[in-house]
Order: structure tokens, then C-alpha cells, then sequence
């Protein structure tokens, strides 16, 4: 799944004014296996379900389409989307991010990204700087983009598909001198910001947890519960691109953090799947 941020709907239902991301993330879950097709009927409903109002659905998702996230199509005479093919394979890269994340060790040593791109093409410069931002890349000088040695792969895959790699030069290595690296780690991080999202994180969704503990949440409430908490989870991985624990500060609240998302997935997913499948095989 992609990293946008969301705001969820509020407990009471009021309606979060940045549906889009939310949106991505019911699609993202469930219709992909559904033949990568949702009726509109269906998405009005599992909003609904997170209270937010069928008028504001349809234009959230018509601008998507307009933005090329999603395809108007039509199955059997229904009215319904699917996700496009560069959607998908977001969604796909994201997937390992968000669900299978990978810290790095300084064994692992450091990505060094430098590019340059002519005046002409000054489009290409941000969607490099908008590529590298998110991939997690820091900033270690002007025109310097710096990132943990594991991504070195992801990082490459990601410039060749979107057709960068031409302005880039990406290097590998140690940071042999000079300085403190535990300290170059907080000017080319804002980890300030990073512990704040965290915090926020644990704030909203640590006093579900005992709840879905006790095992009486509903598929209803897990679904409730679980597509705002992955909506406001989905961008963190990326914010934080598994700097090494050794560089971080101590207690770092990602970790606490990350745990609570993994136990709520695992409490989560199933029940509220259920709860999407039936709303989405009734009005399909």
C-alpha cells in the first residue's frame, strides 16, 4: 500500500475532509481480490460504515480517476473501479514496507543518491526529490540524498520505473569520517517529527487494543477500527526508512509503535475483511 496520509473519521462520524487516502486503502485490501473491481455501490457503503457521506465518496473517488489511481469500469451493468496498473504496483511495493518492514544495521553501510537535471526538465527535479522523499531518503547536503544500504535495490527499481534513472548516480558505502554519526542521523532525518507521528500513532490507537484483545470486537468494529488505523500507519514506513536502532534515540517509539500496529493487524484483518467481503459480495 502507498504512504498518503489520512485523518480518520472520528468516533462520533464526523467526516474527514482527505478521503482519498482512505479510499486507497479499501481498495488496496479488497479489490484486489475481487478481480480488481469494486462497485461504486459497495465503496458508498464501507464508508458509510466509517461515516462519512455517500456524496463525498463519489467525488473523493472521481477525482482519483482524474488523477489516474483509478479506472471507471463496468461489470455485469454495475457501476464500479478498479485500480490502475501503476496503482497496483504501488500498492505491491508497499505492501513489503508496510507489512514485512526491515530495519537495517550499520553493516549494511549507506545509499548515496546525487542527480542532476536540466533547467528544461525542472518537472523531472521534483519528481526525483518527491521519489527519493518517498522512499525515506534524509538529506545529508544540498543535492545529497542519503538513505540505509538496504534499500538499494528498492531505490533502483523505483528510479527505473518511473523513468529517472537517466539523472541519477547512486553509490554505496561506509561513512568512513568525519564526525559523529549518530548525530549526522538527526540533521539528515527530522526525527523530531518522526517521534511525533509515532506518538500520535500510539495516542489514537493504543486503547483499542485491549478491546480486540478480549475478543468481542465485531466485524463491524474491526473494520471500524482497522481501515483508519492502516490508513494512518501506511506512511510512518516510509517517513522512516529502518534507520539502524544503534543511531536512534534510546526507547525509540517506533519500535513500540511498530509492535502495536503488527498486534492490531493480526487482531484486526480477519474480522474486518469479513465484514468488507459480505458488504462487497451483497452489493456487487
Amino acid at each position: 500500500m502507498t504512504a498518503e496520509s489520512q485523518s480518520a473519521p472520528n468516533a462520533a462520524g464526523g467526516r474527514d475532509t482527505r478521503l482519498g487516502p482512505l479510499i486507497i486503502t479499501v481498495f488496496g485490501l479488497y479489490a484486489r481480490g475481487e478481480r480488481n473491481w469494486l462497485s461504486v455501490a459497495s465503496v458508498v457503503r464501507l464508508m458509510a460504515d466509517l461515516g462519512v457521506e455517500g456524496q463525498a465518496v463519489r467525488s473523493s473517488v472521481s477525482r482519483l480517476k482524474r488523477r489516474g489511481v483509478l479506472r471507471s469500469e463496468r461489470h455485469a451493468g454495475a457501476a464500479g473501479y478498479s485500480l490502475a496498473e501503476s496503482t497496483l504496483d504501488a500498492l505491491a511495493e508497499g505492501d513489503v514496507r508496510i507489512f514485512e518492514r526491515c530495519r537495517a544495521t550499520t553493516e549494511d553501510g549507506w545509499l548515496v543518491v546525487v542527480f542532476s537535471v536540466p533547467e528544461s526538465e525542472r518537472e523531472k527535479r521534483h519528481e526525483l526529490r518527491s521519489s527519493l522523499t518517498r522512499l525515506g531518503f534524509g538529506t545529508a547536503a544540498p543535492g545529497v540524498w542519503v538513505a540505509p544500504g538496504n534499500l538499494a535495490a528498492e531505490t533502483r527499481r523505483t528510479l527505473e520505473c518511473r523513468g529517472l534513472s537517466e539523472y541519477v548516480d547512486i553509490f554505496t558505502g561506509d561513512h568512513f569520517a568525519f564526525g559523529n554519526l549518530r548525530s549526522k542521523v538527526r540533521t539528515w532525518w527530522d526525527l523530531g517529527e518522526l517521534t511525533e507521528l509515532y506518538e500520535d500513532f500510539l495516542r489514537r490507537h493504543r486503547p483499542v487494543l485491549d478491546a480486540a484483545s478480549s475478543g468481542g470486537t465485531t466485524p463491524l468494529e474491526a473494520f471500524r477500527t482497522y481501515i483508519p488505523m492502516l490508513t494512518q500507519w501506511r506512511r510512518l514506513p516510509y517517513r522512516d526508512p529502518g534507520i539502524p536502532l544503534s543511531l536512534l534515540p534510546p526507547g525509540w517509539s517506533g519500535v513500540t509503535a511498530g509492535a502495536l500496529f503488527d498486534e492490531l493487524n493480526s487482531l484486526l484483518s480477519a474480522p474486518a475483511r469479513e465484514h468488507a467481503l459480505s458488504v462487497i459480495h451483497r452489493h456487487g
